[in-house]
C-alpha cells in the first residue's frame, strides 16, 4: 500500500516504495531527461534500485514534511515523475557548489516530457511552497537549473520564485556538457515575500 503524503487537483504525491525502481528507471531513461535531468549522464538500473530509490525512502524517516515523492496523475493514475522538497543542503551538487544555505528548502520536479506544458509542475510545487511556508515552518524556498531549461525556470517563476545568481555546474559534476551549457540559474523565494 502507498503513503500519500499531499493532494492536488489533479495530482497524487506518494511515497516512493521498492517497487518503484521500473518507474524510476524509466522516467531516467527518457532521452530528454536525460538532457535536463542529469546532464546527459547515462543511466544504471542497478544503482537506481540499490542507491537512488533507497536514498529517496529515507527522507520518509529522517522528515516528517520533507523529502521526493512519486507524481500519479489523478486522472490516469499513471507514475508521471516526482517532486523534492528537502533542505537544499542535503544535495551534493549544490552543497559542493556552495550556493545552498541552511534555511533554504530545495523545491525540485521531473516529470514525463508529455506531460510538460500542462500545468502539472507548477500545480505541485504551489502546493509544496504554500504548505512549507504555512504549515512546515519554511523560510526560504531555492531552485535551480540549468540556464537553457526555459521550461523549469518558467515553473519556478510562476510559483513566485525569483532569479538570485548564475552558476556552473563542474566538469566532474555534468561531464557530458561543455562549459556553456553547464550555466545554471538559482531562484529563490523568501516567506515574508510568498505572504505578502
Amino acid at each position: 500500500m502507498f503513503k500519500i503524503f499531499l493532494e492536488t487537483e489533479r495530482l497524487i504525491l506518494r511515497e516512493f516504495t521498492e517497487g518503484d525502481a521500473d518507474n524510476l528507471f524509466a522516467l531516467d531513461s527518457n532521452p530528454e531527461i536525460i538532457r535536463w535531468g542529469n546532464g546527459g549522464n547515462t543511466i544504471n538500473y542497478e544503482i537506481i534500485k540499490n542507491q537512488s530509490l533507497p536514498k529517496m525512502m529515507k527522507y520518509y524517516e529522517k522528515y516528517d514534511c520533507y523529502g521526493i515523492w512519486a507524481a500519479i496523475e489523478r486522472a490516469s493514475n499513471n507514475f508521471i515523475g516526482w517532486f523534492h522538497f528537502y533542505p537544499a543542503t542535503e544535495n551534493k551538487f549544490a552543497v559542493e557548489l556552495g550556493i545552498v544555505a541552511d534555511d533554504e528548502i530545495a523545491l525540485g520536479y521531473r516529470l514525463y516530457p508529455d506531460k510538460w506544458g500542462k500545468g502539472y509542475a507548477i500545480e505541485g510545487s504551489q502546493k509544496l511552497v504554500s504548505k512549507g511556508f504555512k504549515e512546515w515552518g519554511v523560510q526560504k524556498v531555492a531552485s535551480w537549473t540549468l540556464a537553457d531549461n526555459q521550461r523549469s525556470i518558467r515553473v519556478m517563476e510562476k510559483v513566485g520564485l525569483k532569479f538570485e545568481k548564475e552558476f556552473l555546474f563542474t566538469d566532474t559534476q555534468l561531464p557530458n556538457l561543455t562549459k556553456t551549457e553547464r550555466k545554471a540559474v538559482k531562484y529563490i523565494l523568501n516567506k515574508e515575500n510568498y505572504l505578502n
